[in-house]
């Protein structure tokens, strides 16, 4: 397959003040030569993380970008893996630890300031470096969630996570989607402990250097960390305010037969005069641009699973695609209730849904589906992953969400691969597709609703029969018809089970279809300005906006 026709180029990227490419032959904005694992489960990630860093020594390095940070958060489950702790006992074998966190707004329900800023006290005040980073518009947020780890003397070992797991509470589920015991509060829908579904990306080889490049351009930026005066002197007296110098950055590690070609992809809004970024002054909108390639060579399925799936600008980017071929399917995955029961959040954020599934419903009947998955108890799961994977080839795991915020308006990373090991598909994109398909179908599952070891083959183990048994597994999603027919025919058991009152054996599954809200005029005209300005603002400069560029 030809690169070219499905990553974007250097010059495509839109940014030329970013050295992320710099290193990247000729135009190519890509690095090649990658082994990519996805981790499905914050379970998964967390324990691999935690062994990862514990292995850490003198001279290595630890850099972590975060939207939400709880020092107390067991990474697995045990005395002694708290987040804090884990970067505390780094930092006294002699790892240099150096963390950015949102700040937060402050004195707004539902944000964490308290939190982040409790974590970078307590990494602080053992020698590490993190600080709390509010370079960002109006309204706006730092949402990339990466950790990138190198050592001094074992390359080979270096590895960065990219994706949508903050190391934070209610992230530590797995399969069994019984949720983290550290919970946040959430909608009542979801119980004590919220059921959390989310995907998180190891990359070990020459896109490493370029997940550590994205952290030193925000680590290097001159600007002040906040604009506040009133911020500045809160912050002082509990964490770091200066950015201390990083370590030389070493060459691109190399790993052995790696067959993954990696591109990184982001979101800065464009800012203006002094608080411009410097590594992005007019913006990065490569995470559109990205998907807007990809869509373009679309011609069987698209597979999304998504938190968030707002507004027709967005629907839009789907529904060209759509209407051009005739052959093309769209299958989404996401949560069935908003995180939150107050109506400031709730009903904007129902009113940015309507509007996107309404509008993508309308543009291809029987070829648009939604779901929203359940635990076997019946308890509805919180999906945060942000994945797509387009025909099987082009593959995105990262912070962004399909929402105006994240596309324009919001810091955001997310890690595209293609696997060069087969000319007609890339095998990393449909092993994730198939290894998601079958724990939302209940495929090799030790009982209702609970997927067993299928979620390993995602994660590869290095056994040349996974491939063969997750095809077999999943002999009926192939392509675009078998998936879609095969979820449409599981959603349709097991909504037709609740309807009968829950009586006799629960089918297989965990999928239930989803339409879209229903909003009254009256409550959508209301819902409007704090949809707009609040929950979906558009950071684009306004020559893009009006000719519905990104």
């Amino acid at each position: 397959m030809a690169l070219t026709e499905w990553l974007l180029s250097a010059h495509e990227r839109g940014n030329p003040d970013t050295r992320l490419d710099s290193r990247h032959p000729g135009n190519e904005a890509w690095s090649e030569g990658n082994e990519v694992r996805p981790l499905v489960h914050g379970a998964t990630y967390f324990a691999e993380l935690f062994d990862r860093i514990e292995a850490t020594g003198r001279g290595d390095l630890i850099l972590f970008t975060d939207w939400r940070g709880d020092a107390d958060e067991r990474l697995t489950g045990e005395p002694g893996s708290e987040v804090s702790a884990v970067l505390r006992r780094a930092v006294d074998r002699g790892v240099a630890v150096h963390g950015l966190v949102w700040r937060s707004h402050s004195g707004i329900d539902e944000f964490s300031h308290e939190e982040n800023r409790r974590l970078g006290r307590k990494v602080d005040d053992r020698g590490g470096n993190v600080l709390l980073d509010m370079r960002v518009p109006p309204r706006g947020s730092h949402h990339q969630k990466m950790v990138v780890i190198r050592h001094a003397d074992a390359p080979r070992r270096d590895v960065a996570y990219v994706g949508g797991i903050d190391l934070c509470h209610s992230r530590r589920d797995d399969a069994r989607h019984r949720g983290d015991p550290q919970a946040q509060s959430m909608s009542e829908v979801y119980g004590v402990t919220p059921p959390w579904h989310d995907v998180q990306c190891a990359i070990s080889g020459p896109a490493v250097y370029d997940a550590e490049t994205v952290f030193r351009e925000r680590w290097e930026d001159p600007a002040p960390l906040t604009r506040s005066r009133r911020r500045f002197r809160v912050d002082r007296d509990h964490v770091d305010v200066r950015a201390e110098p990083l370590p030389p950055q070493a060459p691109p590690p190399a790993v052995l037969g790696g067959t993954h070609v990696v591109q990184l992809l982001r979101t800065y809004a464009g800012r203006h005069g002094r608080r411009a970024y410097p590594f992005a002054r007019r913006g990065e909108r490569s995470v559109a641009r990205g998907y807007a390639k990809a869509f373009e060579r679309a011609r069987d399925l698209i597979y999304v699973e998504d938190q968030y799936l707002w507004s027709r600008a967005i629907a839009d980017s789907f529904v060209e695609s759509l209407q051009r071929d005739e052959g093309l399917h769209l299958v989404v995955v996401m949560p069935r209730w908003t995180d939150s029961d107050n109506p400031v959040s709730r009903l904007p954020q129902l009113l940015g849904r309507q509007r996107a599934m309404s509008r993508l419903a309308a543009a291809a009947p029987g070829r648009v589906a939604f779901y929203a998955p359940e635990n076997s108890d019946g308890t509805p799961v919180y999906v945060h992953a942000k994945v797509c994977v387009v025909d099987d080839t082009w593959c995105s795991v990262g912070s962004d969400n399909f929402s105006r915020r994240s596309w324009t308006h919001d810091s955001e990373l997310s890690a595209v691969v293609v696997d060069t090991a087969a000319s007609d598909h890339s095998p990393y994109a449909r092993r994730l597709r198939l290894t998601l398909a079958a724990e939302h179908l209940g495929r090799g599952v030790d009982g209702p609703g609970y997927p067993g070891d299928v979620s390993e083959i995602a994660h590869g183990d290095g056994d040349p029969g996974d491939d063969d048994d997750l095809a077999r597994l999943m002999h009926d999603c192939p392509d675009a018809v078998g998936t879609f027919r095969a979820f449409a025919d599981s959603a349709a058991a097991l909504e037709e089970w609740h309807r009968g009152g829950r009586r006799g054996t629960r089918p297989p599954g965990r999928l239930r279809p989803l339409a879209p809200p229903r909003l009254n005029p009256l409550t959508m005209a209301l819902a409007f300005p704090a949809y707009r300005w609040l929950h979906d603002p558009d950071g684009r400069p306004w020559h893009l906006r009006v000719r519905g560029r990104y």
